[in-house]
C-alpha cells in the first residue's frame, strides 16, 4: 500500500484537507482545516488511508461511484467504527437521469427474533453486543449494488486497496485503544480474540498503534470475492453479471455458510435462508422543499425524516432574525428538534412491514405549522408525538398508545446533565460510525453513512466478517413505538443518515456526519449555517452547534434527557444564562459540530468545495 500512494502523491499535486495556513485575507474567517478545492474529483472520509483508496480508483479512471466504493471497503476493513458484517446506507445522484437514487443495505433481523424471544431472556430491550445483536450483514452487499448498478469498474479493481490493507496496515491508536478497552468483550469471542488480540497474557493485548494489523481471514473472504467475478467473466458474464456472482457467493454461496455457521456456534440466530433471502432494495428517497432547496433523505428506516420534519417546522420562523447561536435561535432550533424527533422516536420502522408508518402525513407542511405551534417561551420536557393521520386522510391505529405514550417517560435521572466524556449515556447515543462524500466532472455524486460492527465485534467464523450491532435499536415495548418491534426479515429503525439537497435541479450540497442519535442534529444546524448564515462549507462543519438529549437514544436502555444540551465552551455568559432561564440543563464542550464531511457544488466556476470537520480523523483528497 505505501507504494501505491507513493507514486499517487508524487504524479499527482493532489489538494488535500490539512491544517490552514496563515496569513488570511482581509475579513476571511479562520478555520482549523481550509476549504477544499477540486475540478475533476473529491473524495473524503473517515481515514486518511481510506481517502486515499478513493483517491487512487478515481486516479484510475473511476467515477464517485467505484471511488465510493473503495472508500466503503478501506473503512469496513479499518475498523472505522463499523465493519464487513455492517450496514450501509447511501444516496446517489444519477446525472444521467437527473434524479437522487436512495440505497437501502440494512441488515434485518434474523429467525427467532421476535419480542418474546427477547423478553424470555429478561431483556428489556435488544442488547447492545454480542451474536443476539447481529443484523444480518448488508455491507457487501451495498457495496456490490452500488458498484454493479452504477459504477464502471471491476470489484477487483475496487477492492484491491482493502486487499492491500487486510494484509497489513499500521493501526491508528483510535482503533487501538478502542480494541484495548473492549477485550474483555473480546475474549468472549473465540474469532474475534483470535484477530483483535495478538498479544494475550500480555499487559497490553491488542496492538499498539502503529503496529501492522493482519486480518488474513477477511483477505481470503475479499480474494473469493473476486475469484467468483474472474470465474463469471471467464464464462462470458457481463460487468454487471460478474460483480453479483461475488454476491452470490457472499450471500448463499461458501462465505454465507461459514458466516451461519460461526454465528450460531457463538449464539446467534442467522439461518442460510436469512441470508439467502436478503437483498439490497434501491429506493425512492423522501424529500421535502425549504426556501427552494430540495432536501433528499432516506426513508422512514432511517432517522433522516427527522431532520426534513425539523426543516418543515423552522420555515415558519424568521431564523436568521434572531442571529445565529443566539438564546432564540438555539431554543427555537431544540424545540423543532424536540417535536421531529418525539414522532421519530413513536413513528419510524421499516416501511416494508404493516402497519406502515404515516410518513405522508409527518412530512406535511400542515402539519409542520401545527407543531410550530406547540413552542413555546421555556423548553417542554413532556413535548409527545403528535397525529399526522389527519394529515394523509385517516385514522391513527394506535391512537390509544399515544394518548398513553411512554415516549417521553422512559427517563433514567430525568435532569440530570452530561457527565463528562465518559458518560455511558453519551458514548451510547453517539456511538460513531463514518461518512463517505464522493463527487465527480461527470455529475456523480454519492453520499453515504455506513455503520455497524464497530469494536467489541463478533467475528464471524473464520470469514474475518465483524457481526452488526443494530438489533438493539428495536424496542420491545409497543408504548414506545408500536412500529419498530422486532420481526424475522424486518430492518430496525436506525441513526445512519446521509443526505443530499438540490437547488434549481442540480446538486447544490452532500454532507453527512457520524454520531448515532447526534446526527441529524449536526446536519440539520450545517446545513442553516450554509443556506441561512452563508457560511462555507469548511466554517459550517466547524462551527458551534448544540446538542439536545431530549429523545430516545437509540442505543442500550434508549434512555431520554430532557432539557438536557451540550453547548460549545464558547458560549457567552449571557446566552447561558438566558438559556437556563428557559428549562434548560448545559453542559460545554470544545466541539460540538461532530466530524461532518461534505461537498458544495459551486456552479458559478465548475468546481467542488469540500469540508471535513476537524473533529476526528476524517480527511479528504481532490483533484
Amino acid at each position: 500500500m505505501k507504494k501505491l500512494i507513493l507514486i499517487v502523491l508524487a504524479l499527482f499535486p493532489l489538494a488535500v484537507i490539512g491544517q490552514s495556513l496563515p496569513g488570511l485575507a482581509p475579513g476571511q474567517t479562520p478555520t482549523n482545516k481550509p476549504v477544499l478545492h477540486g475540478k475533476n474529483w473529491m473524495a473524503i472520509t473517515g481515514k486518511p488511508l481510506a481517502a486515499t483508496a478513493g483517491a487512487t480508483i478515481f486516479q484510475q479512471g473511476g467515477n464517485a461511484v467505484d471511488a465510493a466504493c473503495a472508500m466503503l471497503a478501506a473503512t469496513a476493513t479499518m475498523w472505522d467504527v463499523l465493519s464487513w458484517g455492517g450496514e450501509t446506507q447511501a444516496l446517489i445522484y444519477h446525472p444521467g437521469l437527473k434524479k437522487v437514487i436512495a440505497i437501502n443495505a440494512m441488515g434485518v433481523a434474523p429467525t427467532g427474533a421476535i419480542v418474546d424471544f427477547y423478553k424470555s431472556k429478561g431483556m428489556d430491550y435488544p442488547p447492545a453486543y454480542g451474536p443476539l445483536a447481529a443484523t444480518t450483514p448488508g455491507t457487501p452487499g451495498g457495496l456490490m449494488t452500488m458498484l454493479a448498478e452504477y459504477g464502471s469498474m471491476s470489484l477487483e479493481q475496487v477492492l484491491k486497496p482493502a486487499m492491500q490493507l487486510a494484509k497489513g496496515y499500521p493501526i491508528e491508536a483510535q482503533t487501538a485503544n478502542s480494541i484495548e478497552s473492549g477485550k474483555e468483550r473480546i475474549k468472549q469471542w473465540p474469532y474475534s480474540k483470535k484477530i483483535f488480540l495478538p498479544h494475550l497474557g500480555e499487559d497490553k493485548e491488542g496492538p499498539e498503534a502503529g503496529e501492522i494489523f493482519v486480518q488474513e481471514d477477511l483477505f481470503q473472504t475479499l480474494q473469493k470475492l473476486v475469484n467468483a467475478e474472474k470465474e463469471a467473466l471467464a464464462n462470458g458474464k457481463s460487468r454487471k453479471e460478474a460483480i453479483y456472482a461475488a454476491n452470490d457467493r457472499f450471500y448463499r454461496g461458501d462465505i454465507g455458510k461459514e458466516i451461519v455457521r460461526g454465528t450460531q456456534e457463538q449464539g446467534g440466530l442467522f439461518t442460510e435462508e436469512d441470508l439467502a433471502n436478503w437483498k439490497v432494495k434501491i429506493e425512492e428517497p423522501l424529500s421535502v422543499n425549504y426556501k427552494g432547496i430540495e432536501v433528499y433523505k432516506l426513508q422512514e428506516w432511517t432517522q433522516g425524516p427527522a431532520l426534513l420534519q425539523s426543516l418543515n417546522i423552522l420555515e415558519n420562523f424568521d431564523l436568521k432574525s434572531m442571529g445565529y447561536n443566539s438564546s432564540e435561535y438555539i431554543h427555537t432550533i431544540y424545540q423543532a428538534m424536540n417535536l421531529a424527533f418525539a414522532d421519530r422516536d413513536f413513528y419510524y420502522s421499516d416501511p416494508a412491514f404493516e402497519p406502515r408508518s404515516p410518513i405522508k402525513g409527518l412530512l406535511s407542511k400542515e402539519y409542520a405549522k401545527e407543531r410550530a405551534k406547540l413552542i413555546k417561551d421555556k423548553n417542554d420536557p413532556t413535548i409527545k408525538a403528535g397525529d399526522p393521520y389527519p394529515f394523509q386522510g385517516g385514522s391513527n391505529p394506535f391512537k390509544s398508545l399515544l394518548n398513553n405514550s411512554d415516549n417521553s417517560m422512559a427517563i433514567n435521572n430525568p435532569g440530570m446533565p452530561i457527565q463528562g466524556p465518559n458518560d455511558p449515556f453519551l458514548q451510547e447515543f453517539q456511538s460513531g460510525t463514518t461518512s463517505i462524500q464522493a463527487a465527480d466532472a461527470e455529475g456523480w455524486v454519492v453520499s453515504v453513512t455506513p455503520s455497524g460492527g464497530w469494536v467489541p465485534a463478533v467475528i464471524a467464523g473464520n470469514t474475518g466478517v465483524g457481526l452488526s450491532q443494530r438489533m438493539q435499536s428495536f424496542v420491545l415495548d409497543e408504548k414506545l413505538n408500536p412500529y419498530n418491534l422486532p420481526e424475522p426479515g424486518k430492518r430496525p429503525r436506525v441513526t445512519l443518515t446521509p443526505s443530499l439537497a438540490l437547488k434549481d435541479g442540480k446538486p447544490f450540497l452532500s454532507f453527512a456526519v457520524q454520531g448515532g442519535d447526534s446526527q441529524d442534529q449536526n446536519l440539520l444546524q450545517y446545513f442553516l449555517n450554509i443556506v441561512e448564515f452563508d457560511m462555507d462549507v469548511q466554517e459550517a462543519a466547524e462551527a458551534a452547534n448544540i446538542n439536545s438529549y431530549q429523545m430516545q437514544s437509540s442505543f442500550g436502555a434508549h434512555e431520554i434527557k430532557p432539557g438536557a444540551m451540550s453547548l460549545r465552551d464558547d458560549t457567552p455568559t449571557w446566552i447561558r444564562a438566558e438559556l437556563m432561564k428557559k428549562g434548560y440543563i448545559m453542559d460545554f464542550w470544545p466541539r460540538t459540530s461532530g466530524p461532518i464531511n461534505a461537498i458544495w457544488f459551486d456552479w458559478k466556476h465548475g468546481s467542488f468545495w469540500g469540508g471535513s470537520s476537524n473533529y476526528g480523523d476524517d480527511y479528504g483528497i481532490a483533484w
